[in-house]
C-alpha cells in the first residue's frame, strides 16, 4: 500500500511538473525536494536490506519445514500400515476369546461325563450285590438240592445195597464237585467284594478329581469375572482417553516444530515395535506347539479312559457307554453351534458399537469446529512448548539406542533358551525308554505338582506385574498421540506461515523495483532540469522576470488544484483501503475455516487409528495371560488324571494277580477233578463245546461293539476335523473380507485426497488473488509474538522431556522384569513336557498290562453271565434303542424346521444384499452428480479469478484517471467490488453446502458399504449353516440306520436266549416229573417187598393161589421199577450236570 502511495505521489509530480514545463521554466526552487527523495530512498534501501535478509530466513525456514512434512507424512503411512495389523491381531483376539469360550464349555462337559461315570459306577455297585446274592441264593438251593440227594440215598441204601452203593458213588462225586463249585463261588463272591471295595475306592478318587475340577471351574469363572471387570475398565479408561483427545485436539496445531525430533522417536518406536512383534510370533509359535502336545496328551488320556471303561463295563455297559457318547457328541454338536452363534452376535454387537461411536466422534468433530474460536486462542499457549519438545526428542533418541542394545541382549538370551528347549526335547525322547523308573517317577510326580503349584502363583504375580505395565504403556501411548497431533497443528501453521512470507517476500521484491525505477527517473528529471535551467538563466535572463511572475500565479492555482485532487484521492484511498481491508479480513476467515476442517479430519482419522491399535493391543496382552493360566491350570489337572490313572492302573495290577492266583488254584482242582471224574470226561467235552460256541457268540458280540466303537471314534475323529476346516475357511473368509474393506477404504481416503487437493488448490488460488494486499509490518510483529512464545515453550518442553526419561527407565525396568518372567514360564513348560512323556511310557505299559487282563477277565465273565442277565440287558437295549430313535425323529423334525427358517432367512438377506446394492449404485450416482458439480465449481472460480485479475487492471487504471474522471468513476467501482463481494459469500455458500453434501454423501457410501458386507457375511453364515444341518441331517439317518440294526441284532439274541431258556424249563420239568415217578414208585414197591418177604416165619404154609399170584406180578412190578429206576438215575443226574454248567 504504501508503494503505491508514494507511486500516486511521482505521478502527480510528474503530470504538475509537464504542465508547468509548457509555459515557464523552472528555476533553482526544487533543490530541498531533491534532498528529501534522497533521504527517503536511503531508508528505503535499508529496509529493503532487511526485508531481504528476513525473506531469506524465512525461506530457509520453509525448506525445513518442508522436509518435516515429508518426514511427517511418511510416518503416518507408516502408522496407518501399523493400524491395519492391529485391526488383525483384533480379530485374532475375537477368536481367541471364543476358544476360550469352547474351551470352558468343555469343561463343563468332563464334569458331566464324571458325574455320569460315577452313576455308572454305582449301577455297576448295584448289579455287583445283586450277584452276590443270587450266587447265596444259588448256593443255598444247593445246600438244599444236596440234603435232598443224601435223603434220597438214605431212601435207595433202603431198597437196594448195589444200586445204593453206585448211587453213592456218583452221589459223592457230585457233592464233591457242588463243593468245590462252591468254594468256586466263594472265592467269587471275595473277588467281588474286593472289586467292589476298588469301586468305592474309584469313586472316592472321582469325587476328589470332580471337587478339583468343580474348584478349577470356580477358579475360571471368577477369572472371566475378573477379565469382564478389566474390560469394563478399559472401556471407561478409553471413553476418559477418548474425552482427553478431544481436549488435547484443541493443542494439536502448534507443535510441528518437533517434526525432526519425533521422526527420530517413531523410527525407534517402529523398530522396538518390530521387534515386539517378533518376540510375539515366537511366543505364538511356542505356544501352538505345546497346544499341539496337550492336543496329543489329552488324545492319548481319552483313549486310555477308553480303553478303562471298555474293561469295567460288559458288552451291554460298553453298548450303553455308545448310546451316551453319541448323545455326548450330540450336545457338543449343539453347544458349538450355539457359541458359533453367539460369536457371531458378539461381532454384530461389537460392530453396531463401532457404528455408533463413529457416529459420536463426527458429533464431536462438529463441535471441535464449533470449538474454533477457543482454539485460536490456545495456539499462541501451545508454541511455547516446541523448544521443550524438541530437547526431549533428543534425550529420547539416546534412551532409544540404549534400549536397542537391551533388546539385542534380549534376543541372544531368547536364542539361547530356544536351543536350550531343543536340547531338553532330545533327551525327552532318551528318557521315555526307560522303564525300571516307575516308583521314583511317582515321587518326581508328585514334588513337580507342588512346584507347579508355585509357578502358578508366579505366574499371577507376573499377571499384575504386566497388567501394572499395560497401563503405562497406554499413558506412554497418550502422550506420543499429544505430541504427534501437536507436531502435525505446527506444522500447518508453519506452511501457512511460509507461504505469507514467500508473498510478502514477492511484493517488497515489486516495490524494490519500483522504487529503483523512480529514483533514476527522478535522478534523470533533475539532472535534465538543472543543466536547462542553467542555460536558460544564461540565455534569458531578463525574461525570467516577466515569467517568474506568471508561473508564480500559475502555481498557486496548480498547486490549488492539486490540493483539491489529493484530498481526492487520499478520500478515494481511504475507501479503497477500507474495502480492501474487508476483502482481506473475509479471506483470511475463509482459509482458517477450511484449513481448520481438513485438520480436524485428519486429526479424527489418527486417533480412530491409534484407538484401535492400542485396544488391541490391550485385548492381546489379557488374552495371553489368560491364556498362560489356563495352560498351566490344564497341565495341573492332566498331571494329576495321570497320577490317579497310574495308582488305579497298579491296583488293577495286583487285582489281577489275585485273580491269577484264585485261577492258578482252581486249574489245581480242575486237573484234581479230571484225575477223579474219568466217567464225566464225555459229558465235560459236550459242555466245553457248548461254552465255546457261546464264547465265540460273545466274542462275535464283542468285536462288534469295538467295530462300533471304533466307528464311532473315527466319525468323532471326522466331526474333529471337520470344525477345524470349517474354522480355517471362517478365518480365512474373515481375512478376505477384512483386505476388501482396506481396498475401499484406500480408494475412498484417494477420493478424499483428490477433493482435499482441489479444495487447496482453490484456497491456494484465492490466496494468490490477495497477496498484494497483506501488510509486512503485521508479519513482523507476529513473528516477534512467535518468538516469545517459543522460549517459553522451549522450558516447558525441556520439563517434559525430564519426565519422558523417568518413564523410560521404568519401562525398560518392566521390560527386564518380563522377559524374566517368560524364561521362567519356559521352564515350567519344558519340566511339564518332561512329566508328561515319563507319564505316557507308564500308561502304554498299563495299558499293555490291562489288555492281558482284560482277555482273562472276559473268559471269567462268560461263565458267570446269566440267562436272566442276558434277557433283562437286551430288553433294556430294545427299550434304549427305540428311544433313541424316537429322539432322533424328534430332532430330525426340529432339524428341518430349523433348515426351513434358516432358508427363508437367506432369502431376506438375498434381498437385503439386493437393495444395498441399488442404494450403492444410487450414492455413486450422487458422488459423479458432486464430481461434476465441484468441476463446475473450479470452472466457476476460474472465472472469478479472471474477472478479479480484470477488475485488478481496471482499478489500476481508474486510480491512474482519478485525477481526470471524478467521483462517477469511484461511485461505479464501488458498486462492482460489492457485487463482486455479494458473488464471493454466495460462491463461499455454496462451496460449503457442496463440501456438507459431499461428507454426507460419503458417510451413507461408508454406511451402505458396511452394510453390504454384514449382508454378505450373514448370506454365508446361513449358507454354512445350512450345508451343516444337512451334514447333521445325514449324520442323524446314519445313527438311526445304526441303530435299527443294533435293535435287530439284540432282537436275535433275545430270541435265542428265549429258546434256549425254553428248552432249560422243558428239560427241569421233565427231570422232576422223572424225579416224582421214581420216588412214588420206590415208595410203593419198597413197601409191598417188606410186607410180602417178613409178614409170617412160615411163607409156604400160608400161601394161597392167590397169593402165589400176587408174588408173581409183584416180582414182575419190581423188576420192571428197578429197570425203569436204572435207565431214569443217569438221564436225571445228565440233565442236574447240563443245568450246573448253564
Amino acid at each position: 500500500m504504501s508503494v503505491r502511495r508514494i507511486q500516486h505521489c511521482h505521478s502527480l509530480s510528474d503530470d504538475s511538473e509537464e504542465a508547468n514545463g509548457n509555459h515557464v521554466e523552472p528555476g533553482p526552487e526544487p533543490e530541498p525536494e531533491e534532498l528529501d527523495w534522497d533521504s527517503f530512498s536511503t531508508t528505503l534501501e535499508h529496509r529493503l536490506a532487511a526485508e531481504q535478509e528476513s525473506a531469506q530466513a524465512s525461506e530457509q525456514r520453509c525448506v525445513q519445514l518442508d522436509k518435516a512434512r515429508r518426514e511427517l507424512e511418511r510416518q503416518l503411512s507408516g502408522l496407518s500400515d501399523r493400524l491395519e495389523e492391529e485391526e488383525a491381531c483384533s480379530n485374532q483376539l475375537v477368536l481367541h476369546r471364543d476358544r476360550l469360550e469352547t474351551e470352558c464349555g468343555n469343561l463343563r462337559r468332563d464334569l458331566e461325563e464324571l458325574e455320569s461315570a460315577l452313576t455308572a459306577s454305582e449301577r455297576d455297585k448295584q448289579s455287583s450285590d445283586s450277584e452276590v446274592r443270587r450266587l447265596s441264593d444259588h448256593l443255598f438251593q444247593k445246600d438244599e438240592a444236596v440234603q435232598k440227594l443224601r435223603k434220597e440215598k438214605e431212601h435207595l441204601v433202603e431198597l437196594s445195597e448195589q444200586q445204593a452203593i453206585e448211587d453213592l458213588q456218583s452221589e459223592e462225586e457230585k457233592v464233591n464237585l457242588l463243593t468245590k463249585q462252591n468254594t468256586k463261588l466263594q472265592m467269587q463272591a471275595e473277588e467281588l467284594e474286593y472289586q467292589l471295595d476298588q469301586e468305592r475306592r474309584q469313586r472316592g478318587e472321582l469325587e476328589k478329581s470332580k471337587r478339583k475340577l468343580e474348584g478349577d471351574s470356580r477358579s475360571t469363572q471368577e477369572s472371566l469375572g475378573e477379565m469382564e471387570k478389566m474390560r469394563s475398565g478399559l472401556e471407561d479408561l478409553i471413553k476418559r482417553k477418548d474425552l482427553e483427545i478431544t481436549s488435547t485436539s484443541s493443542k494439536l496445531e502448534a507443535e510441528e516444530a518437533l517434526n525432526i525430533g519425533l521422526q527420530r522417536k517413531s523410527k525407534e518406536l517402529q523398530a522396538r515395535i518390530e521387534e515386539l512383534e517378533e518376540e510375539l510370533e515366537a511366543e505364538r509359535a511356542m505356544r501352538a506347539k505345546v497346544e499341539k502336545q496337550r492336543a496329543d496328551l489329552s488324545r492319548e488320556l481319552d483313549d486310555l479312559t477308553d480303553r478303562l471303561e471298555e474293561e469295567g463295563g460288559v458288552t451291554a455297559s460298553q453298548i450303553e457307554v455308545n448310546k451316551k457318547r453319541e448323545a455326548e457328541l450330540q450336545r457338543l454338536r449343539r453347544d458349538l453351534e450355539e457359541t458359533s452363534v453367539q460369536s457371531e452376535a458378539l461381532a454384530v454387537m461389537l460392530r453396531k458399537r463401532h457404528s455408533d461411536a463413529m457416529v459420536e466422534l463426527s458429533d464431536q468433530c462438529e463441535a471441535l469446529q464449533r470449538a474454533r474460536a477457543k482454539l485460536e486462542k490456545e495456539k499462541q499457549k501451545l508454541r511455547m512448548e516446541v523448544d521443550e519438545l524438541s530437547a526431549s526428542l533428543d534425550s529420547l533418541t539416546k534412551a532409544k539406542t540404549s534400549s536397542d542394545s537391551q533388546m539385542k541382549k534380549l534376543e541372544e538370551q531368547l536364542s539361547d533358551s530356544n536351543r536350550r528347549g531343543d536340547d531338553l526335547q532330545r533327551t525327552l525322547t532318551e528318557l521315555s525308554v526307560a522303564k525300571n523308573r516307575l516308583t521314583a517317577d511317582n515321587a518326581d510326580v508328585s514334588r513337580q505338582m507342588e512346584e507347579a503349584e508355585g509357578r502358578a502363583s508366579q505366574l499371577s504375580r507376573s499377571k499384575t506385574l504386566l497388567q501394572s505395565q499395560l497401563e503405562e504403556l497406554k499413558k506412554q501411548l497418550d502422550e506420543e498421540v499429544k505430541c504427534k497431533q501437536a507436531v502435525t497443528s505446527s506444522l500447518s501453521l508453519v506452511r501457512q506461515e511460509c507461504e505469507v512470507l514467500k508473498e510478502q517476500l514477492e511484493e517488497e521484491q515489486e516495490s524494490k523495483q519500483e522504487l529503483q525505477r523512480l529514483v533514476s527517473k527522478l535522478n534523470s528529471e533533475a539532472t535534465h532540469w538543472r543543466t536547462k535551467h542553467e542555460a536558460d538563466a544564461i540565455q534569458h535572463a531578463d525574461e525570467l522576470e516577466d515569467t517568474k511572475k506568471k508561473l508564480a500565479s500559475r502555481l498557486q492555482e496548480a498547486e490549488e488544484a492539486v490540493e483539491a485532487t489529493q484530498a481526492k484521492c487520499s478520500s478515494l484511498e481511504k475507501t479503497k483501503q477500507r474495502l480492501q481491508g474487508e476483502v482481506e479480513e473475509l479471506c483470511m476467515d475463509l482459509e482458517k475455516a477450511s484449513s481448520f476442517g481438513q485438520a480436524l479430519d485428519k486429526k479424527q482419522r489418527v486417533l480412530e487409528k491409534q484407538l484401535g491399535d492400542w485396544k488391541q493391543k490391550c485385548e492381546e496382552l489379557v488374552a495371553e495371560v489368560e491364556g498362560c493360566q489356563k495352560e498351566s491350570r490344564q497341565h495341573a489337572s492332566e498331571l494329576f488324571k495321570l497320577k490317579t490313572t497310574h495308582e488305579e492302573s497298579l491296583e488293577q495290577l495286583e487285582a489281577l494277580r489275585r485273580e491269577n492266583k484264585a485261577f492258578q488254584e482252581e486249574i489245581a482242582d480242575l486237573t484234581d477233578q479230571l484225575s477223579d471224574g474219568g466217567k464225566s470226561v464225555h459229558e465235560l467235552q459236550k459242555a466245553k463245546k457248548k461254552i465255546e460256541m457261546e464264547k465265540e457268540e460273545l466274542q462275535a458280540s464283542l468285536e462288534e461293539c469295538e467295530a462300533a466303537l471304533e466307528a464311532e471314534e473315527t466319525k468323532v475323529l471326522r466331526l474333529q476335523l471337520e470344525l477345524s476346516q470349517a474354522k480355517g475357511d471362517l478365518e480365512r473368509r474373515l481375512q478376505e473380507k477384512e483386505e476388501e474393506m482396506e481396498a475401499a477404504r484406500k480408494s475412498h481416503q484417494r477420493a478424499l485426497e483428490s477433493l482435499q487437493a482441489s479444495l487447496d488448490v482453490e484456497v491456494k488460488g484465492r490466496a494468490e488473488g490477495l497477496k498484494l494486499k497483506k501488510k509486512l509490518e503485521a508479519d513482523i510483529n507476529e513473528l516477534e509474538l512467535q518468538v516469545d512464545l517459543l522460549t517459553k515453550n522451549n522450558t516447558e518442553f525441556s520439563k517434559n522431556s525430564k519426565k519422558a526419561q523417568q518413564q523410560i527407565k521404568e519401562l525398560q525396568v518392566q521390560l527386564e522384569e518380563e522377559v524374566r518372567s517368560h524364561e521362567e514360564r519356559r521352564e515350567d513348560q519344558a519340566a511339564l513336557e518332561r512329566r508328561c512323556a515319563l507319564l505316557v511310557g507308564e500308561g502304554e505299559e498299563t495299558r499293555s498290562a490291562l489288555e492281558c487282563a482284560e482277555r482273562a477277565r472276559k473268559v471269567l465273565e462268560t461263565e458267570l453271565q446269566d440267562v436272566n442277565e442276558k434277557y433283562s440287558d437286551l430288553n433294556n437295549q430294545f427299550q434304549s434303542a427305540l428311544s433313541g430313535k424316537r429322539k432322533l425323529e424328534v430332532d430330525l423334525q426340529a432339524l428341518q424346521q430349523e433348515h426351513e427358517e434358516l432358508q427363508g432367512e437367506l432369502r431376506g438377506s438375498i434381498d437385503k444384499a439386493k437393495k444395498a446394492s441399488c442404494e450403492l449404485a444410487r450414492v455413486g450416482e450422487e458422488l459423479r452428480l458432486e464430481q461434476e458439480h465441484t468441476l463446475h465449481l473450479e470452472r466457476v472460480k476460474k472465472g472469478l479469478e479472471a474477472q478479479i485479475k480484470d477488475m485488478s487492471s481496471r482499478l489500476d487504471e481508474a486510480e491512474q484517471m482519478a485525477l481526470k474522471g471524478g467521483k462517477k468513476i469511484i461511485q461505479k467501482l464501488e458498486a462492482k467490488v460489492k457485487e463482486l463481494e455479494l458473488e464471493l459469500d454466495s460462491e463461499q455458500k455454496r462451496h460449503s453446502e457442496t463440501v456438507k453434501t459431499l461428507r454426507k454423501n460419503e458417510r451413507r457410501l461408508k454406511e451402505l458399504l458396511f452394510q453390504s458386507e454384514e449382508d454378505q457375511k450373514n448370506q454365508q453364515r446361513m449358507q454354512e449353516l445350512v450345508e451343516r444341518l444337512q451334514n447333521k441331517m445325514k449324520a442323524y439317518k446314519r445313527q438311526v440306520e445304526e441303530a435299527e440294526e443294533q435293535a435287530n441284532m439284540n432282537l436275535a439274541k433275545y430270541r435265542k436266549t428265549v429258546h434256549e431258556l425254553d428248552d432249560a424249563e422243558e428239560r427241569a420239568d421233565i427231570a422232576e416229573s422223572a424225579l416224582t415217578k421214581i420216588r412214588t414208585k420206590n415208595r410203593g414197591s419198597f413197601g409191598k417187598g417188606y410186607s410180602s418177604g417178613y409178614s409170617t416165619p412160615y411163607p409156604g404154609l400160608v400161601r394161597s393161589p392167590s397169593s402165589v399170584g400176587s408174588e408173581g406180578r409183584g416180582e414182575k412190578i419190581l423188576n420192571d421199577d428197578n429197570e425203569s429206576v436204572s435207565s431214569l438215575i443217569p438221564a436225571y443226574l445228565n440233565s442236574l450236570k447240563k443245568l450246573m454248567i448253564d
